[in-house]
């Protein structure tokens, strides 16, 4: 069953990732549901490799444009402006991923951590797109160092709180920047290469081991789905916020965060709430 599994995550992972509703929630809860017998830290480990697939989506979709930008990259000031920003926007989530994300796994990844983040993070969306102002920055290259660290520092939110989403967190704190959706969901997506690319590397290497116990085949197997499902999602996604707000997905977190506190009561979901 070890590859059922990995195309469940597969899926679950693709769908999530870069959707503002908490890919690593999503995968803790549906690994709980499925009852998955693999160990608690391999389960743990899996869930953060196969994102490794989802960023490989993220270069499939958007290699025209990564291809133009490293052509001009040693002249062209804009670009390397963008690209300042997403390295100076990953550093607070580097900084706070290298001293607790052992911590955090081993403590947090639990489905009622998950409940509250999707609650929480629910009602900061829908108080941020219910806000009356106006977008100033529409376009990727003029976000600037200043917001790209703001952002990222927003973004920490998901790597404190398991199952914030940190799509969510990016793509919030972009639009507190004054980004507009298209553009604040876009910067989410370059974010996401070197800080999800980054851990699932770093954790694949750490557990490789660990994940020697169900198989290399399978942990290859979860990141290739996740890789076909999440090109889908993110051409969609786009689509999606130019012309629609993000108050259907604030709903949606709230609903499924209350329902998994109500499965975590009835005892349906185990690992215990808070």
């Amino acid at each position: 069953m070890d590859w059922f599994y990995a195309i469940i995550y597969g899926i679950v992972e693709g769908i999530t990732e870069f959707l503002p509703i908490s890919s690593t929630g999503h995968l803790i809860v549906a690994g709980n549901l499925m009852g998955v017998p693999w160990p608690k830290e391999i389960k743990d480990t899996f869930e953060v490799v196969i994102q490794g697939g989802a960023i490989l989506a993220v270069l499939a979709y958007y290699w025209r444009d990564f291809a133009q930008q490293a052509r001009v990259i040693g002249r062209d000031q804009p670009t390397q402006r963008l690209w300042l920003g997403v390295v100076v926007a990953c550093i607070p989530a580097v900084v706070l991923g290298l001293l607790f994300a052992d911590t955090i796994k081993a403590n947090l990844f639990r489905p009622s951590v998950v409940a509250w983040a999707l609650i929480v993070g629910g009602v900061l969306m829908w108080l941020i797109e219910s806000r009356k102002t106006t977008p100033v920055v529409h376009e990727i290259k003029n976000i600037g160092v200043g917001r790209s660290f703001l952002i990222g520092a927003v973004q920490c939110l998901a790597i404190l709180w398991p199952g914030f989403s940190r799509s969510a967190s990016s793509i919030l704190g972009g639009m507190l920047m004054g980004l507009d959706r298209p553009t604040a969901t876009k910067f989410s997506f370059y974010l996401g290469i070197p800080t999800l690319g980054g851990a699932a590397l770093i954790d694949f290497i750490k557990s490789r081991d660990l994940l020697a116990q169900i198989g290399i085949v399978n942990v290859v197997l979860g990141a290739a789905v996740s890789f076909g499902v999440a090109y889908l999602a993110i051409g969609w996604l786009l689509r999606f916020v130019s012309s629609n707000n993000f108050k259907g997905f604030a709903v949606y977190r709230v609903v499924v965060g209350v329902l998994i506190l109500l499965l975590v009561a009835s005892g349906r979901l185990t690992n215990g709430g808070l």
